[in-house]
């Protein structure tokens, strides 16, 4: 049983952090999930929303215009949540509590195409600017311990089998509209490639959309770690990538969902690492990035699972929290489709983060 986890409908305010770094602990639950790296897109923030602002040019006294008569029609709240699904191993058979099969993986992401789900990268949702199709919902896969199950190529390049992208590519083929990026946290151990394949794929990854992000070296655990431990858990990694892609990344994901002493550590080294945003680990969707109680330091995620008993899934993993979405769509972000407008009902006026009102549109 998870402590200190958020039910269903309850989302305003904040703890710290603390439950979700709580809920975290479930993956030290699985001995032997070794860290690997992800691949995903680096710099897929557009320059001017990587702040995770807009302009306040806006006076917050002036009226919000009225939104476009289809964005009336789509229902768009893009003050709703956003679910963050994080995956670790991908087999055809799980061995491990935090392990998915294939056809968990193939079935889940066909769900989401179904259900008008539409994925962007980690590093768009926190800049806050992302061409979504109006009426549906963004969606963000994120896929930790860069383990071989997630990506490899074959002798003709191509996505192997039954590998995470190889089934991401298969769904979107599959659901015409169903774009097909994820976020990619990363380890040393790079997919279980060695350093000539590792650059191959990891820029092979980033031409095709999928956003590359920084997990740390090792995968320890940063609660109570120095300062020069962090720094080298995480410098260490960046390090790597920039050397085998030539460009740094913009999102970190915490190891166990265990924050340091100091944020401030994993936050920005310098010129080594600066990131825009920062991914715990899980167990309720994302508040929207125009929101005003939205922390790009300590985004939420959920696990990916059915409803099962272990860690409280019945009600916090990711089939759990789809089937809530889905029997309240209120609180769901639906998109109004224009990447320069934040539609929302005018309800919901007061939640809206005020950098963003010269954006707002309400109805």
């Amino acid at each position: 049983m998870v402590l200190g986890l958020t039910l269903p409908g309850e989302r305003r305010g904040r703890d710290g952090g603390s439950s979700a770094e709580r809920a975290g602990a479930a993956s030290r639950a699985a001995p032997g999930a070794a860290p690997a790296a992800q691949a995903a897109k680096a710099g897929a923030t557009p320059a001017a929303s990587a702040s995770g602002t807009a302009s306040p040019s806006a006076s917050a006294s002036a009226p919000i215009p009225a939104a476009a008569p289809a964005a009336v029609a789509a229902k768009a709240n893009e003050l709703g949540q956003v679910p963050v699904l994080m995956y670790h191993r991908i087999l055809k058979k799980p061995e491990l509590s935090l392990d998915r099969s294939t056809k968990e993986l193939y079935d889940e992401l066909t769900r989401l195409a179904k259900d008008g789900y539409y994925p962007i990268t980690a590093a768009e949702f926190t800049g806050g600017r992302f061409a979504v199709p109006a009426g549906r919902h963004p969606v963000v896969l994120t896929f930790d311990d860069s383990t071989p199950g997630h990506f490899a190529l074959d002798a003709q390049g191509n996505p192997k089998p039954d590998t995470a992208v190889a089934i991401i590519e298969q769904v979107a083929r599959e659901n015409p509209g169903f774009r097909p990026v994820a976020t990619f946290y990363l380890n040393k151990d790079l997919f279980g490639m060695d350093d000539v394949q590792a650059a191959a794929g990891l820029k092979w990854l980033q031409q095709h959309g999928f956003e590359i992000g920084n997990h740390t070296m090792t995968h320890p655990s940063l609660a109570g770690m120095s300062e020069k431990g962090v720094r080298k858990e995480i410098g260490g990694m960046e390090d790597e990538i920039v050397q085998l892609t030539g460009t740094h990344t913009t999102t970190f994901a915490y190891p166990f969902g265990s924050v340091p002493k100091k944020a401030a550590w994993a936050e920005k080294d310098g010129g080594r690492y600066s990131f825009q945003g920062m991914f715990l680990a899980g167990w309720r969707p994302a508040l929207s990035p125009f929101d005003d109680d939205f922390d790009r330091w300590k985004i939420d995620r959920i696990r990916s699972e059915g409803k099962i008993k272990e860690n409280d899934c019945k009600k916090y993993c990711s089939t759990a929290w789809l089937d809530y979405l889905d029997k309240h769509p209120d609180e769901r972000y639906t998109s109004d489709g224009d990447p320069n407008t934040v539609t929302f009902p005018k309800a919901a006026e007061d939640r809206l983060a005020k950098e963003y009102r010269d954006r707002a549109r309400t109805y």
